[in-house]
């Protein structure tokens, strides 16, 4: 913005009177001599002017030297000598400037400019204001907006299955997938994968034959070496036997146990909900795999026993006794041991029981038999302990006036009838 003024008459100034802004410089009076020219003063220090509100630290300003102002534009006015410009100086690379400083400062006047005559007022004092144009605002960050994953598209459902239904015309969808209700060969199956896939039953089925077949081969030998004839041949064949069944107990619970130890049993009871097939299923497979491995075992002793010892040619009884009758007695053993397995969930403790079950009630008789008030007991716990009723399978039982013939493996089947009813009872009312 440009305002010339008006001159005035006033006293004379130096020739260098630097004007306070905005106010124009004094000028000489009409007719009054010039003074001789003198060299340049030394400028003073230009203060800056903040275009806008800044720190209280003023930051240091170095005298800017007087330069040539500019040719005048084509068409513009000239200028005058003395013209004090007033604009806003970009600041340079320095630390310590800030931007938008304002700086004042004396312009020389152009080259080739008419001078005023001597002695008339001078046109001068004209103060120009530039403004800087404000650094351009940086663009507003937009607001962060989460964006949501891309919806997929839903799938339309067919008209066939739509018509499809209760209410529908069209008939219900089938399944090309082959659905058949579970039944009972299906746990039968599954029971068969477990028990043969595991090491334990190959460990304990295994040891049972050789304890079986080894030390009934050891005993006819060690009979036939006597070279005196028995009464009955089958006599000591079932010493084998009676160690085996040591080994069957542990896999009778462990069919059970061990799935409750690993947690295997929630996967059976979900593929299966109905817990009496399941253990049903366990039953059957346990059952027919002991009874066949302990009868082959007992009918390849009994041929060795009736070959290799001299005595009366044993009965068809005696044979079937022998042969079927123990394999019976060991197999429902095995499904003593798997209603204790269910009952107690637990393995250590269901072997510990199970195995004091068989040896424990001929180990306390004998410590009874001293007494003469206990020695009644002591002659029912022998009589009817698993030892003395296996050896009344072969008709050479400890305590003749006990169960004899068939009669310990009926009394077994009850014992053992008493303890699965039990355990479908406790799997159905308790929880896994």
């Amino acid at each position: 913005m440009t305002s010339p003024q008006q001159p005035q008459p006033q006293p004379q100034p130096e020739p260098h009177d630097t004007a306070a802004p905005g106010a124009a410089a004094p000028m000489p009076p009409a007719g009054a001599p010039e003074p001789p020219a003198q060299p340049p003063a030394e400028q003073p220090e230009p203060r800056p002017l903040a275009a806008h509100p800044q720190p209280e630290q003023p930051p240091a300003q170095a005298p800017m030297p007087p330069q040539a102002g500019p040719a005048p534009q084509e068409g513009g006015p000239a200028r005058e000598a003395g013209t004090m410009m007033l604009q806003a100086q970009q600041p340079p690379a320095a630390p310590g400037k800030e931007a938008g400083t304002m700086m004042l400062q004396a312009q020389a006047a152009p080259q080739g400019a008419p001078l005023p005559p001597q002695g008339a007022p001078k046109d001068a004092g004209t103060m120009t204001l530039q403004a800087q144009q404000p650094p351009a605002a940086p663009p507003q960050q937009q607001p962060y907006q989460p964006q949501q994953a891309p919806q997929p598209p839903q799938q339309q459902i067919p008209a066939a299955w739509q018509a499809a239904g209760p209410g529908g015309a069209a008939p219900a969808y089938v399944s090309p997938i082959p659905v058949r209700r579970t039944n009972l060969g299906h746990a039968l199956a599954s029971e068969w994968t477990k028990i043969r896939s595991v090491r334990s039953t190959m460990w304990t089925l295994g040891v049972m034959i050789v304890l079986n077949v080894g030390i009934g081969l050891m005993a006819a030998v060690a009979i036939a070496g006597l070279g005196h004839p028995t009464t009955v041949v089958f006599g000591s064949a079932w010493f084998g036997l009676l160690l085996g069944t040591l080994c069957v107990i542990p896999l009778g619970v462990l069919v059970i146990s061990s799935e409750y130890g690993t947690g295997m049993i929630r996967t059976t009871f979900t593929a299966c909900p109905s817990r009496g097939r399941v253990l049903t299923a366990k039953a059957i497979v346990l059952f027919g795999l002991t009874f066949v491995i302990t009868t082959v075992s007992t009918v390849l002793v009994a041929v060795l026993h009736a070959g290799m010892i001299d005595g009366p040619a044993p009965t068809a009884d005696q044979w079937l006794r022998a042969t079927l009758g123990s394999g019976l007695y060991v197999a429902v053993l095995s499904l003593l041991a798997l209603g204790a397995g269910t009952l107690l969930r637990h393995s250590a403790g269901a072997i510990s029981a199970m195995t004091g079950l068989v040896l424990l009630p001929m180990l306390l008789a004998v410590f009874m038999l001293s007494s003469e008030s206990l020695r009644p007991v002591a002659k029912a716990m022998i009589e009817y302990s698993v030892p003395n009723s296996l050896g009344a399978l072969y008709d050479t039982a400890f305590m003749p006036g006990g169960p004899s013939g068939w009669q310990p493996l009926l009394i077994l089947v009850g014992v053992t009838a008493v303890v699965l009813g039990g355990a479908y009872a406790a799997l159905e009312k308790r929880d896994v």
